[in-house]
């Protein structure tokens, strides 16, 4: 069953590392704070060696540690753990002796950034997750862009954590708190599967549009399959959208079968139009399903696409501004409407249709 769950808008902050006792557990002692530069320059003095030859060894240790922090940042967007460090050997002070010279930066009460002062791209996912604990995931959108969604921007980061787990603020963290997370992929990135994040996308979008995109780029960029997907909205038992996804849904994965049920007929009627006098459902190029629909007498003839043509709900705009431009043919109108269109502006589309007809009406008349 894909939960949708409770979501926790977090903004919060993390503390500054302090010196003994910081929060990512660097803690200060006398033996592990001798390799800082003053107190190793104070004991090898004692031992005869120069200010020079003190000052190049610190140097290398420096490049010693950057070398093999870097070295586990690479793999995870630029960003490690402390316990990463401790478990290659480094010691709490010589970690704290980097973060106090400005080498490592504090990202969070686990997380130290290597590569920047702050967490960048995927460096900034791995932080969502360790700062989230061990049994936390990336889901929604978040986890369909790690993934490899394209095209889709989103500046939250959707996590999704047990419902009797403990998390801390983190800013541009959003936590969801969940019975059961479902099929979890990744050893790194842990992501909850392309089906169930993508229905959970559609149910934490800002808009129906947004809702209707990301679904159709899903498909559209084959993240997941239509069955799987069907699959997973299936097994989802309360749903704030439920009539509105029912159709997207049904649109995007199982075209043909939507489309065949449209009844454009009926929806010309609630508008005050005439009905069309052919409506017939059609395969074109590279298995491109759309209904096709005419007014014979008048010269008007609509296209309605399917969901899996274009790219998520990009062509509605398009689609409109195009349809704007065969109004004024002087033979035959033809009109495009995207499926996910009709269903997200049918007004705009509709009045379109409305006008074409009208002006056909016009040229008959007066012929």
């Amino acid at each position: 069953m894909v939960e949708i769950g409770r979501s926790v808008n977090r903004y919060g902050s993390y503390p500054q590392i302090g010196r003994p006792g910081g929060s990512v557990g660097v803690k200060s002692s006398r033996i592990e704070r001798m390799d800082h530069p003053r107190q190793l320059l104070g004991a090898a003095t004692r031992r005869g060696r120069t200010r020079q030859e003190i000052a190049r060894a610190a140097q290398a240790e420096h490049a010693r540690r950057h070398q093999l922090a870097g070295r586990i940042a690479q793999d995870h967007g630029g960003v490690v753990t402390l316990q990463m460090l401790l478990a290659e050997g480094l010691t709490r002070g010589q970690i704290a002796t980097e973060i106090e010279r400005g080498a490592w930066h504090r990202a969070g009460y686990r997380t130290l950034s290597i590569t920047s002062r702050e967490p960048v791209g995927e460096g900034l996912w791995y932080r969502a997750l360790w700062e989230s604990g061990e049994r936390a995931a990336l889901d929604g959108v978040t986890a369909l862009l790690a993934a490899g969604l394209k095209g889709w921007r989103e500046d939250i980061i959707d996590v999704s954590v047990p419902n009797d787990a403990k998390v801390r603020a983190i800013p541009g963290v959003r936590h969801h708190l969940l019975r059961d997370l479902g099929t979890l992929t990744g050893t790194g990135l842990r992501r909850t599967r392309p089906e169930v994040a993508a229905i959970r996308a559609a149910q934490w979008a800002r808009s129906n549009r947004a809702s209707a995109t990301l679904l159709a780029m899903t498909i559209q960029q084959r993240l997941t399959s239509p069955e799987l997907l069907l699959g997973s909205w299936a097994s989802v038992t309360s749903s704030p959208r439920r009539a509105f996804l029912d159709r997207i849904i049904r649109d995007i994965c199982d075209g043909a079968h939507s489309l065949s049920e449209l009844d454009f007929a009926e929806m010309c009627r609630d508008h005050g139009m005439p009905e069309p006098t052919r409506q017939a459902l059609r395969m074109g190029d590279n298995g491109r399903v759309y209904l096709d629909i005419l007014w014979e007498g008048l010269g008007v003839h609509v296209e309605i696409q399917g969901a899996q043509h274009g790219e998520g709900t990009a062509g509605i705009d398009d689609a409109l501004r195009v349809n704007g431009l065969q109004l004024g043919e002087e033979d035959l109108i033809s009109l495009q409407i995207p499926v996910l269109g009709l269903r997200l502006e049918a007004g705009k589309f509709l009045d379109q249709v409305r006008l074409a007809l009208v002006i056909a009406e016009k040229r008959k008349q007066a012929a």
